[in-house]
């Protein structure tokens, strides 16, 4: 079977930890990734991690391989203005984008069809190509355009996940709340985990 592609944008909303979390099980369960950061993620990154990224894509994708120990070209990270990448054109689409976490204003301009960057225009073609579109929105409380505008996008297929953690496993930690939504959005593509323990198995949810 062929490696499943996976297209993982981060923007600026609080949560990295979510979206590193997640670039770190896909490379486990052997996805092929293309990365796409904006410039507020990685405001945001050096804001909540410890972590110090690069500024150019061909730099971070050498420091995102070593940091996870991906395969040589499992991770791809692409520019903003990178309009020869794959992802921007229908032909080359990945079988599941996710924006993790997803600002609101990501939210709106996906919800508009703006395309005025490689991230919302690889989430556009998602979505004209039916491919699989998760946006885990991370903002609290939600307006009525917010609301609206997940409406609006969970009507067309998009599937709206916000980063909104359950209790019941009993985390000890802060990795384990993050694990516990990194396991809600594999589930939803299905990649294979061990991150939490599934309901009714009798077992410790964690």
């Amino acid at each position: 079977m062929s490696r499943k592609t996976v297209t993982l944008i981060m923007t600026g909303a609080s949560g990295a930890e979510y979206g590193l979390r997640l670039l770190e099980e896909l490379v486990n369960a052997n996805a092929k990734i293309y990365l796409l950061l904006s410039r507020p993620a990685q405001i945001v990154i050096k804001m909540e991690t410890p972590l110090n990224l690069p500024a150019r894509a061909k730099d971070m994708q050498v420091f995102f391989t070593e940091l996870y120990d991906a395969d040589e070209g499992q991770i791809q990270v692409f520019e903003r203005e990178q309009w020869m990448a794959p992802i921007a054109s229908g032909s080359g689409v990945a079988d599941v984008t996710i924006v993790c976490p997803c600002t609101t204003g990501t939210l709106s301009a996906i919800a508009m069809g703006s395309s005025k960057n490689l991230l919302e225009r690889a989430c556009d073609v998602a979505i004209k190509e039916a491919k699989s579109l998760i946006l885990v929105v991370r903002e609290t409380p939600f307006s009525t355009i917010h609301l609206e505008n997940m409406l609006k996008l969970s009507q067309m297929g998009v599937t709206i996940m916000p980063a909104n953690p359950g209790f019941y496993h009993q985390p000890d930690t802060l990795d384990d709340i993050i694990d516990f939504m990194v396991a809600k959005i594999l589930d939803h593509v299905g990649f294979e985990h061990e991150l939490l323990a599934r309901w009714g198995g009798g077992g410790v949810f964690r």
